[in-house]
């Protein structure tokens, strides 16, 4: 139960007016413009219901000469289960309140003290009531309303009516979701499709700039390979300098030891010539003595030779003369022939023992005149050889000093060399010559003039794209695997909502085929698109006087046909709907009486210990012997409606 009274004040044809409620069925009946749909219509107007804002003419609802109007519900609150519907509100009954004025103002109020609409909205949902459904409540035409609706449309109120209206809202929640997300992935791989573009450059660009920065590093590298291949080549100059010093020095110690040995041998040449000459010398003044005796020992021969002729021719000459004479001259002189002849043969000898001497002299003379010679040329080749030395240690000391200089100057060059060096890098070993570095620097500078475009910020730009590149792609992952949530989230609520929804329409249409049997009819209420939330919808088949069943609609069947089929579907409908209150103006409008007679008991049997408040409205006068019903009359006295209840 919801509703213990109505109070109207001042509202459309009534002046003041407290209708009570009962649980269960409320039956509001009496003549046309007697003001039995006002009451609905006030109900409607205090629960705050869209249907009743449309117009923006709430003023029109006054009582006519009245300034200001008032709906008031006093709302049950009491305890259920052991706790109220409105915890906050500790007492049995809520009024909520509609003031209307003339001047267009309306407001809402909740034990006299105002509230807005979304306060009363909240309250409402406290007690599971959505006045806009047109299932929970149906003014007058909505039937003919509810027939004409899409099947969505129908399917949706349904939803609401039973609650099951959070399986659709889980359902659309988890599509909307993943269409973000699709959305999001969409915009996330354009972006990364983007990103990807753009990186491919960057890369590119990140590639020129690593060769780029690659040869500056050769470069580096080649200048200080340059500077130590520079050093190692001063020190293999200094090195080969070193070297022809060494040897220099070491040609110069042997000159000078050859020279020495020239020089002395020169000396015991000179030493030996000298002996020679002294010797020859010797032999030369001793031949001149031996053929000085010679000569002496010739001419003393030749004399005494001369002597001895002399004295044989004076013999001889003499030999005429007398014995006597002859004979003493003759003795005479024979000694002294003698003599001569000794004197003769003796000079004779030793001049030819002189002669020999003088031959072995002149032998000895020829023996060292030859080795004389010998030893002058020798000393002269000697000498020659000596100033050949000479002349070569002085051109050696020449070159040994250049090179002496040469070497300290290297020293020094050495020395800045390496500081050079040594300030662009530590040493390493160079095994190429100057000149092939040089010619790879060359070729180096001309690679990177080629490369002379790529900036210093590509690798910032690289690695910030590189960076949102991942990033994106770990966002495109995380969202595709979102998205494989999302899916299965989907198609999770599509079953749950799927499943609870077949379930329910198959309970809705059996009851509807049964309570179609009571009025003689067939029909069938079924689940169109369920694979798809946003087309699935609600079709209400019913054939009367044994024709098939067709889809109800405003051209197919008769007024009283479409209002017995909707009350049916309703009737069909109350055992699954949450809302304690419903209501339904003109149900039975068109119905012939059997039916009505009829849906009027089915709907009391439908909400039999349902704890249900249903209020009904009909211009008809019905009877309901035995029936716990509670029935309000309504009648039009002079232009005020009056209130008249009965059991």
């Amino acid at each position: 139960m919801l509703i213990r009274e109505i109070i109207l004040e001042s509202f459309m044809s009534y002046d003041y007016a407290r209708i009570p409620l009962k649980p269960g069925v409320n039956i509001v009946c009496g003549p046309n413009g007697s003001g039995k749909s006002s009451i609905l219509l006030g109900i409607s107007v205090a629960l705050g219901q869209s249907y009743t804002e449309r117009s923006k003419r709430l003023s029109d609802l006054i009582r006519w000469g009245r300034e200001m109007g008032r709906v008031t519900l006093v709302l049950d609150n009491s305890r259920r289960g052991g706790r109220r519907p409105v915890p906050k509100i500790k007492k049995d009954e809520i009024l909520l309140t509609r003031v209307l004025r003339r001047d267009g103002r309306y407001w809402f109020e909740l034990d006299n003290r105002p509230v807005n609409r979304s306060d009363v909205l909240r309250l409402l949902s406290r007690f599971g009531v959505d006045p806009d459904n047109m299932l929970i409540i149906m003014h007058q035409n909505m039937a003919e309303q509810f027939v004409v609706l899409p099947p969505q449309e129908k399917l949706k109120m349904v939803e609401a009516a039973v609650g099951l209206e959070p399986y659709r809202r889980h359902v659309l929640e988890a599509k909307r979701k993943l269409s973000r997300i699709m959305s999001q992935e969409e915009s996330i791989n354009k972006l990364l499709e983007s990103a990807e573009q753009t990186l491919n450059y960057w890369r590119e660009q990140y590639d020129r700039y690593q060769q780029k920065k690659q040869l500056l590093m050769k470069r580096r590298f080649l200048e200080r390979e340059l500077a130590w291949a520079k050093v190692a080549r001063k020190e293999e100059t200094i090195n080969e300098l070193e070297a022809e010093i060494r040897r220099l020095k070491y040609t110069i110690e042997e000159i000078d030891g050859k020279v020495a040995s020239s020089e002395g041998r020169v000396k015991s040449l000179q030493e030996t010539l000298q002996l020679k000459r002294s010797a020859l010398r010797e032999a030369f003044e001793e031949r001149v003595r031996i053929e000085g005796e010679k000569a002496r020992q010739e001419a003393r021969a030749s004399l005494a030779k001369e002597i001895l002729d002399d004295l044989n021719r004076l013999i001889t000459e003499r030999g005429d003369a007398s014995k006597i004479l002859r004979e003493p001259i003759t003795s005479f002189l024979t000694p002294r022939i003698e003599n001569l002849k000794a004197v003769i043969d003796l000079s004779a000898s030793r001049a030819a023992e002189l002669t020999s001497r003088v031959d072995g002299i002149k032998r000895r003379l020829e023996s060292l005149n030859r080795e004389v010679d010998g030893l002058s040329e020798e000393i002269l080749e000697e000498r020659v050889n000596l100033a050949l030395l000479r002349y070569r240690r002085g051109d050696a000391a020449r070159s040994l000093n250049d090179l002496e200089r040469s070497l300290n100057r290297s020293l020094k060059e050495l020395e800045a060399e390496v500081s050079r060096a040594a300030e662009i890098g530590p040493r390493i070993a160079a095994v190429r010559s100057v000149e092939e570095i040089l010619d790879e620097m060359r070729v180096t500078d001309g690679r990177i003039a080629a490369l002379a475009d790529v900036s210093e910020d590509v690798e910032r730009m690289y690695e910030s794209y590189s960076k949102l590149y991942l990033e994106l792609k770990e966002k495109s992952r995380m969202v595709a695997e979102n998205r494989e949530k999302a899916l299965k989230e989907v198609k999770a609520r599509m079953d749950a909502w799927r499943t609870v929804i077949r379930r329910l329409i198959e309970q809705v249409d059996a009851e509807y085929r049964r309570i179609l049997s009571y009025a003689d009819a067939v029909g069938s209420v079924r689940f169109l698109n369920e694979h798809d939330i946003e087309a699935a919808g609600i079709e209400i088949l019913v054939g009367f006087k044994g024709a098939d069943p067709v889809p109800l609609n405003a051209y197919t069947q008769s007024g009283g046909e479409r209002s017995t089929a909707t009350m049916a579907f309703l009737l069909a409908l109350q055992q699954h709907v949450k809302s304690p209150f419903r209501a339904i103006d003109e149900y039975d409008i068109h119905m012939d009486p059997r039916n009505r007679e009829i849906m009027a008991n089915l709907l009391i049997s439908s909400l039999e210990g349902q704890g249900v408040q249903y209020l009904a409205i009909t211009p008809n006068q019905i009877y309901f012997e035995g029936r716990d019903v509670h029935i309000i009359t309504v009648q039009n006295v002079g232009g005020s409606s009056i209130i008249k209840e009965s059991l």
